[in-house]
C-alpha cells in the first residue's frame, strides 16, 4: 500500500482545523522551563547587544569616530545582518531543530561579541558586530515557534511578555555589569593572557562574550516539542511549505501584516533611540558618569522595562481570556500613546531625575508591545510558516528600529542643531514621532486583525 504523502492526514487529505485542546499542551512546569532557558538565552543576547550603549565615550576616544559613525556600530552594522540572515533563519526554523537552531545561534553571536575585545580600529569592530548580528538572527524564530507550541493561544502573550521582558533584563544588565566593569578598570590599559594589551572598553566585551558560550549549554536541558495548529503534520511533525506560499498567506493578510509590522517597529525605533542615547544623554547634559548612568539606568530598565513587558502580557491574555480577539493590538497601541504623551515632557525635565523619572515610567509603558507583538503574529499565521513570519517581522523591526532609531537620534544631533549636548532634545522629536505614528497604525489595524484570526481557522495548504 502506498502512503498517504508527507504532510496529509491518514486519508492523503490536508489537515484540517486544530483540534488540540489546552491538555494536549505540555505540562505547565516543562512549558515554563522551555520559557525560562530562551528567556536566559535572550538575556545574554540583549547583554551582548547592549553593551556598546555605555562604551560611547571611550570608543569614540580611541577610535576617533564622530556621533554618526559610532551610531552605525549601535544600530546599522547589527541590524542589517540580523536582519538578512534572519529570513533564511527563520526558513530553517520551520523545518529544522528550532532547539539546535538557537543553541548555535548563541555560541555564535557569544563568540563575536568577545571577539569585539580584539578590534583595534573601527571596521573590525563593526564587522564583529555584524557577527553578533547573524548569530543572534537565530534566536527570535526558533523561540517565537518554541513557546507557540507550549501554550493555547489564549494564554501566549503572557508568555511571549515573560520571554521579551529580556529586552529590559538583559539591556539592564549590560548597563549595570558595564558601568561597574568601567569603573573597575580603569582608564589605563589591560593586559591580558595571550590578547595582550587592550583597552577597558574591550575587556568589557571579553567579559560579557564568554559567558554566553556555557550558557549555550541549557538548550539541551529540554525536548523540542511537537508542533501544533494549524499546518501542522500528523503527529506534531514537520509540514513544508514553498515560500511561495507563506509569500501567498501574507499578501492575503497584508493590511494586518503592514500595520502590525510597522506599528510596532515604529515603537522599536523609539525605544532603541532611548536605549542607544540614555546613557549618553545623562553624561553630556547632566554630568553623570558612565558608571553612574549605567548603574542607574540598568535599574530602571530591569524594574520598569521588565515589569511593563509582564503587564503588558498579564492585560493582553486577560482579555483573550474574556474573547476580545484583538486584545495584543489593542494594549500596545495604549502603550504607545501614553510612551508618546511622557517623552513630550523631555525638553521640560528641570533635572536629572525628574528626566529619569520620564525614562524609566516612559520603559514601562514603551515595553508593553514586546511580548504581545510576536503572539498575536501567531495567531494569524499557520504553523509551517511560523518562523518565517517571524522573521519577516523582525526584519521589519530591526531595519527601522534598530537601523534607523539611533541614527536618527545622531542626524539631529550633529547636523541640525550641531551640539552634543542637544541630544535631549533629539530623542524627544524622535520618540513622540515614532510612538504617535505606532498608535494611528495599531489603532488602524485592529479589524483587519479580527478578520484575519477567522481566515486561519479555514487555512489550507494549497500544494504538498
Amino acid at each position: 500500500m502506498t502512503p498517504p504523502p508527507a504532510g496529509t492526514d491518514g486519508a492523503g487529505r490536508p489537515p484540517g482545523p486544530p483540534t488540540s485542546t489546552a491538555t494536549d499542551y505540555p505540562s505547565p512546569a516543562s512549558a515554563w522551563w522551555i520559557v525560562f532557558v530562551l528567556t536566559i538565552a535572550y538575556v545574554f543576547s540583549f547583554i551582548d547587544r547592549q553593551i556598546l550603549t555605555l562604551l560611547v565615550a571611550p570608543i569614540r576616544r580611541d577610535l576617533q569616530i564622530t556621533d554618526l559613525q559610532m551610531s552605525y556600530l549601535l544600530g546599522f552594522s547589527f541590524a542589517i545582518f540580523y536582519a538578512l540572515f534572519g529570513l533564511p533563519l527563520g526558513r530553517a526554523a520551520d523545518r529544522m531543530s528550532r532547539r539546535g537552531l538557537v543553541a548555535w545561534g548563541m555560541v555564535l553571536w557569544s563568540g563575536m561579541t568577545a571577539l569585539c575585545g580584539m578590534a583595534g580600529q573601527y571596521w573590525q569592530l563593526f564587522l564583529a558586530r555584524m557577527g553578533v548580528g547573524v548569530g543572534e538572527a537565530a534566536l527570535s524564530p526558533g523561540a517565537y515557534s518554541l513557546i507557540a507550541d507550549c501554550f493555547p493561544p489564549e494564554r501566549r502573550s503572557a508568555a511571549m511578555s515573560v520571554y521579551s521582558s529580556a529586552i529590559y533584563i538583559g539591556g539592564g544588565i549590560a548597563l549595570l555589569l558595564g558601568g561597574m566593569l568601567v569603573k573597575l578598570a580603569g582608564t589605563t590599559e589591560v593586559m591580558l593572557p595571550v590578547v595582550g594589551a587592550v583597552h577597558p572598553w574591550q575587556v568589557v566585551f571579553f567579559a560579557v562574550g564568554v559567558p554566553g558560550l556555557f550558557a549555550a549549554l541549557l538548550m539541551l536541558t529540554f525536548r523540542e516539542p511537537i508542533r501544533r495548529g494549524p499546518g501542522a503534520g500528523p503527529g506534531g511533525t514537520v509540514m513544508h511549505v514553498p515560500f511561495s506560499e507563506v509569500l501567498a498567506h501574507i499578501r492575503s493578510n497584508r493590511v494586518t501584516v503592514l500595520c502590525h509590522h510597522l506599528g510596532f517597529a515604529l515603537m522599536a525605533m523609539g525605544g532603541y533611540a532611548v536605549t542607544a542615547w540614555g546613557p549618553t544623554l545623562f553624561q553630556r547634559h547632566w554630568g553623570w558618569t558612565a558608571a553612574e548612568s549605567g548603574v542607574r539606568l540598568g535599574i530602571g530598565g530591569v524594574l520598569f522595562g521588565a515589569t511593563g513587558c509582564w503587564a503588558g502580557g498579564w492585560f493582553a491574555s486577560r482579555l483573550a481570556r474574556r474573547g476580545v480577539v484583538d486584545a495584543d493590538m489593542r494594549v500596545g497601541s495604549v502603550g504607545a500613546i501614553v510612551t508618546m504623551v511622557l517623552y513630550l515632557a523631555y525638553v521640560l525635565a528641570p533635572n536629572a531625575w525628574t528626566m529619569f523619572a520620564i525614562t524609566s515610567v516612559g520603559l514601562f509603558f514603551s515595553a508593553f508591545p514586546w511580548g504581545i507583538a510576536a503572539a498575536s503574529l501567531q495567531r494569524i499565521m499557520p504553523n509551517p510558516m511560523r518562523g518565517q513570519a517571524s522573521a519577516l517581522y523582525l526584519f521589519t523591526v530591526s531595519l527601522i528600529g534598530l537601523g534607523l532609531g539611533p541614527s536618527a537620534v545622531a542626524f539631529f544631533t550633529d547636523k541640525v542643531f550641531h551640539f552634543d549636548a542637544a541630544v535631549y532634545m533629539s530623542l524627544c522629536i524622535v520618540t513622540t514621532a515614532t510612538y504617535g505614528a505606532a498608535a494611528v497604525l495599531l489603532r488602524v489595524g485592529l479589524g483587519p486583525f479580527r478578520r484575519s484570526v477567522e481566515r486561519l481557522d479555514s487555512w489550507r495548504p494549497t500544494t504538498q
